[in-house]
């Protein structure tokens, strides 16, 4: 492990853990608007959502790039406002980890979400709790098994994301490469040894996160 190596993992695990913790009010608000609402678009909403499960990462990342970078629909705007571009920096790889994740954490609260029975949400409404009184007291905590089992999945789909960050904040050494990216110079390059040695590194980190997930999943009665 050298240097690029130990940065590389310091910055997967901060792009993950940031990402993890931007995308779970996230996805959790969008997971209850998906399991309780009933608006027009909520199907184009739900298939906005789910996209990047199925789309390649590159193609997650063509369309980041198209919002976010300098001369983006949204990008250019932030650029005009603060003179600041998301585009090459460590930012880009949490909002590429970010959008990479969501999908993850909706399915899987939205899933939990709906397994509350109707009957307990009515009890609560006739008890005179409003709409976010009733999710916090009642759906939240009867769902709270399915919210760590979507954290987990998010986090871990963040620490390995590869394809939109490398569209988006680049493959810079030192700066923007994660350890993904960093295993990935390493192979193209034949430096076999550093490439074994971060995929095992990496491998361990992630295992070891799920593990504790799991067992952490199973003690909540």
């Amino acid at each position: 492990m050298d240097s690029s190596a130990l940065f590389a993992i310091r910055l997967s695990l901060q792009v993950a853990l940031i990402a993890t913790i931007l995308v779970v009010p996230a996805g959790i608000f969008f997971a209850w608007v998906l399991a309780r609402g009933r608006f027009h678009g909520r199907d184009i909403l739900d298939v906005a959502l789910t996209m990047p499960l199925v789309l390649p990462p590159t193609v997650t990342g063509y369309y980041l790039v198209v919002l976010f970078g300098r001369n983006g629909a949204i990008g250019s705007r932030i650029y005009a406002w603060t003179g600041w571009s998301i585009m090459f920096t460590w930012e880009a790889a949490v909002l590429a980890s970010f959008v990479v994740a969501l999908p993850l954490i909706v399915k899987t609260c939205r899933a939990a979400f709906e397994s509350v029975a109707p009957q307990l949400i009515d009890v609560s409404r006739t008890l005179g709790h409003g709409e976010a009184a009733t999710f916090l007291k009642v759906v939240l905590p009867l769902s709270r098994k399915g919210v760590i089992a979507g954290t987990s999945l998010a986090f871990a789909r963040a620490l390995g994301e590869f394809g939109a960050t490398l569209m988006l904040a680049g493959n810079i050494p030192g700066r923007t490469s994660t350890a993904p990216l960093a295993i990935y110079n390493y192979a193209s390059s034949g430096d076999w040894p550093r490439a074994d040695g971060l995929v095992l590194v990496f491998t361990v980190i992630g295992a070891a996160f799920l593990y504790v997930a799991s067992k952490l999943n199973a003690h909540i009665v």
